[in-house]
């Protein structure tokens, strides 16, 4: 974070972890390695979860819905996490791979997560529509331009109450946008 990933080598991380080269190119491999692994560890926090009930109802479908949105905005929200973003931007043209990584690892579990969530209310008959497109309408209403003002740092991380409530209105904007079929 502090020289960007592309000045950083492999022996500055190593230094700073207190560990040699040689151990963490055992341990974890090269610069891209880590970096995936540090994002994939990180987005495991956003899958669907396991124990999601079953989508029989909109008043289920709302609950799921201002979880997933609370648990994405508490995630996603964290300084460190709004940091690679913002090394990912910083980075695009002189390491292209740091933005696809977050991409197509960490976004990448968001979006799948809360496409399934939208596959499923489709299913039960709750919403109508494309999933992907649901998805997406959903994220929208939920992010707002939020994640534009962390990232030039012209808003701070919001609460948890922030968050929930951010979350719960969201929903309702979507379930009225989406009424039942």
């Amino acid at each position: 974070m502090e020289r960007g990933y592309a000045a950083t080598s492999t022996l500055e991380i190593a230094t700073r972890a207190r560990v040699s080269k040689r151990e963490l190119y055992a341990l974890v491999g090269n610069k891209q390695k880590m970096l995936i692994t540090a994002i994939g560890e990180r987005a495991k926090r956003l899958q669907a979860p396991t124990n999601m009930p079953m989508l029989r109802d909109r008043a289920t479908l709302a609950q799921v819905l201002t979880a997933f949105g609370i648990q994405t905005l508490r995630e996603v929200t964290d300084p460190d996490v709004v940091a690679v973003f913002r090394l990912a931007i910083a980075e695009a043209v002189q390491a292209p791979e740091v933005a696809r990584t977050l991409d197509s690892v960490g976004r990448k579990a968001s979006r799948a997560a809360l496409r399934h969530i939208m596959s499923e209310s489709h299913a039960a008959g709750l919403i109508a529509g494309r999933p992907t497109d649901l998805a997406e309408q959903f994220a929208a209403l939920l992010w707002r331009n939020l994640m534009i003002n962390l990232l030039l740092g012209v808003a701070q991380r919001p609460t948890p109450r922030a968050i929930e409530a951010r979350a719960h209105v969201a929903t309702e904007a979507f379930l009225h946008l989406h009424p039942v079929p």
